[in-house]
């Protein structure tokens, strides 16, 4: 920790591991069991490691023992960020200002959560995604390798909005498979399966799971077309099969 940089009031509980050449802003918290590997930069107020809060009518957050907050080398955490202590970050990330990313989540190599968005517990995400600004994941999502996710998109995975107990043995998020893009505004229903390359427009209520490789559109949401070949994911220049 030697050579990194820490702001004015930057707290470092006991038990933090910090790597080489990292970058610490003012005022931030970072919590016992966190572990930031090298050249990573944290924006100033930011939080890491915070453990949960539970409310007592909550029905998705647990107390429990979390592993430490791992975030990958080579990433940049923004300003008034709050990341809780179980998430795992692979390298090279990027989280924009005032993001929040909760416990038992899992962020891959080269992922991008957009400013103000919030991905909450029990969410996988991929490698080299796009989480633009102000879009809701919500707790036990599934987000596959190389997906864009447009700002203000949200996720459910509630059909029974809260009421009875039986809600609780049915709670899922969605899932995107690999590639599938979803345009700003579009809403996503509990447990729906976006298939591969899928494009979901602007605005759209997905109810049901759609195929692969089409676009969709509308409320509820309808076939339109094809993908066109040339906006397949394997056909970009960044799509690399073998990472």
């Amino acid at each position: 920790m030697s050579s990194t940089q820490r702001g004015q009031n930057t707290i470092v509980e006991k038990g933090a591991k910090i790597g080489e050449n990292c970058t610490l802003g003012h005022n931030v918290v970072i919590h016992s069991d966190v572990i930031i590997e090298d050249n990573v930069t944290v924006g100033d107020n930011t939080v890491l490691g915070k453990g949960p809060f539970r409310a007592n009518t909550s029905a998705t957050t647990s107390i429990e023992a979390l592993p430490a907050l791992v975030i990958g080398r080579d990433s940049t955490i923004g300003a008034s960020c709050v990341i809780y202590k179980g998430v795992a970050m692979g390298e090279k990330c990027f989280v924009g200002d005032l993001a929040t990313i909760r416990e038992k989540t899992r962020i891959g190599d080269r992922t991008i959560v957009g400013k103000g968005a919030t991905v909450e517990n029990g969410t996988e995400v991929g490698k080299r995604v796009k989480i633009e600004t102000g879009a809701y994941v919500t707790a036990f999502s599934t987000i596959e390798d190389y997906c864009f996710i447009a700002p203000e998109v949200t996720f459910t995975n509630d059909n029974y909005l809260g009421r009875t107990e039986e809600r609780k043995k049915h709670f899922k998020g969605p899932t995107l498979k690999r590639g599938a893009r979803i345009g700003a505004n579009a809403t996503l229903l509990p447990g729906v399966v976006i298939g591969e390359d899928t494009v979901v427009a602007a605005g759209s209520v997905v109810t049901k799971d759609l195929e692969p490789r089409k676009i969709y559109a509308g409320i509820p949401a309808r076939y339109i077309r094809e993908v066109p070949k040339e906006q397949l994911i394997e056909e970009q220049e960044y799509f690399d099969n073998r990472e």
